[in-house]
């Protein structure tokens, strides 16, 4: 799930990114990775939430794409379906989800 907030004061969007426990499977770390934060696994790990929801929030340039995933364990690539589009991946046969703020 993706949330989207723009800012008044500034051109940017409060972008909050969550995940549901039921599709992380008893994951122990998730990490937010893309554009923003130059795909570093270790830059913007996702808080586990008292509802079992994994959860970052970023504040993102607006008029913008960018491209991202999440990283779950260490290991596993995951899309999110409420992104606003995907496009492929440079470095391997997956596609990579959009967001445009």
């Amino acid at each position: 799930m993706i949330e989207k907030t723009y800012l008044k004061t500034k051109p940017q969007c409060k972008v909050k990114f969550a995940l549901p426990a039921e599709i992380l499977n008893g994951a122990k770390k998730v990490a937010l990775v893309g554009d923003f934060n130059g795909w570093d696994d270790k830059a913007t790990p996702m808080r586990k939430q008292k509802t079992g929801v994994y959860a970052s929030t970023l504040n993102l340039d607006v008029d913008n794409d960018y491209q991202f995933r999440y990283l779950i364990d260490g290991e596993t690539w995951l899309n999110d379906e409420s992104a606003d589009g995907y496009t492929q991946s440079p470095i391997s046969q997956d596609a990579n989800c959009v967001i445009s703020v």
